[in-house]
């Protein structure tokens, strides 16, 4: 059977400081389609003026997750992650703190 094809999701929201904080959705993406997708946001966010994204890779099997930390460890724009916390999305979300 064919994986249904997903779109890339991005939204802005609003932060406690009041600044645009940018979402992005990478759930049913293959690893190498979400790492393209993930440079593109960041390089986008950076050049917005944006400092903290969330990236949504879900729970599942950890493929995404690790994907996207590895990309975010050796990107030039990125100046640390995390986890989510609770309320956050916990592990299926990978906050990201921009330079």
């Amino acid at each position: 059977p064919k994986r249904a094809a997903f779109r890339t999701v991005t939204k802005e929201l609003s932060s406690a400081r009041g600044a645009p904080a940018m979402e992005l959705d990478l759930r049913g993406q293959t690893a190498e389609e979400a790492v393209m997708n993930l440079d593109r946001f960041i390089d986008s966010a950076v050049l917005s003026g944006v400092d903290r994204l969330t990236v949504i890779h879900g729970k599942g099997t950890g493929v995404l997750r690790s994907a996207v930390q590895k990309r975010l460890r050796n990107h030039p724009g990125v100046k640390s992650f995390r986890l989510g916390t609770y309320g956050e999305g916990e592990s299926g979300v990978t906050i990201v703190q921009l330079k």
